[in-house]
């Protein structure tokens, strides 16, 4: 068995390939839309069950939120989307530590050797996934930096002229927070891809090597690295958010 950086393809529907980790993306998604059409039809005054997790996930991102914005109708504002983006990343990142992975699969022939393609593929460990997330919480900032202080004003962050104070520094700072802000799109889906990638090399490896007891502690250190990964992107995603908003001074 190889692993491979890029997500191995199962099959294809007409020209378009239908990979591992697309797969996993589509049923999460699925997963997560149906699971919110359902509560929201079922919510009860007092909660209990799956309303009561769902509820303390969200009541405690909603509290992290205001302690960053430290105003409740802004967190309003930013909260669909930091909560929808933790509840995806930790969902596809827990997704490698589900039995099988990269262990149950189709044989295909990959340079003239039989290789095992896995059914399973987290879709954090896809460079696809996390950038088109990355692009998505980067891109959500600029839009909301521009639609609440105007884009005038909020140009003004990146473009400063070198003859008004204080002179060609402003315009160098000017030019770093431009760059920035394609840097994090690079830091973004880099620091999530890496990790999930490593953590699955490692699960696939010990579970090939020896298959039974030894593994249980990578697969519990799995579970802290990715709920804390999908709480980085979401606080990163946020405090993005907030200082798009932010007037310069």
């Amino acid at each position: 068995m190889e692993i491979s950086l890029a997500p191995e393809t199962i099959f294809n529907i007409g020209n378009f390939p239908v990979t591992n980790s697309f797969i996993v993306t589509f049923f999460i998604s699925v997963f997560i839309i149906i699971s919110s059409l359902l509560l929201r039809g079922r919510i009860k005054l007092i909660p209990k069950g799956f309303q009561n997790i769902v509820e303390y996930v969200l009541e405690a991102l909603l509290n992290l939120g205001d302690s960053v914005t430290q105003d409740r109708e802004q967190t309003k504002k930013f909260f669909p989307l930091v909560a929808t983006i933790f509840i995806f990343v930790i969902l596809s990142n827990w997704i490698e530590i589900v039995p099988g992975l990269g262990t149950v699969g189709v044989n295909q022939l990959h340079h003239g050797e039989n290789v095992l393609v896995p059914f399973i593929r987290s879709n954090s460990a896809d460079l696809n996934v996390t950038l088109a997330i990355a692009l998505i919480s980067v891109g959500t900032a600029q839009f909301m930096g521009v639609s609440i202080l105007g884009f005038r004003k909020y140009a003004h962050k990146f473009f400063v002229s070198p003859f008004r104070k204080p002179y060609f520094i402003g315009t160098f700072v000017g030019v770093l927070e431009l760059i920035s802000e394609f840097a994090k799109i690079v830091s973004f889906s880099f620091r999530l891809f890496g990790n999930i990638f490593a953590g699955e090399v490692l699960l696939t490896v010990m579970l090939m090597l020896v298959p039974y007891i030894v593994p249980i502690p990578f697969l519990f250190l799995e579970i802290f690295v990715g709920f804390v990964q999908a709480l980085v992107f979401a606080m990163l995603t946020l405090v993005f958010l907030k200082m798009a908003v932010t007037e310069a001074h």
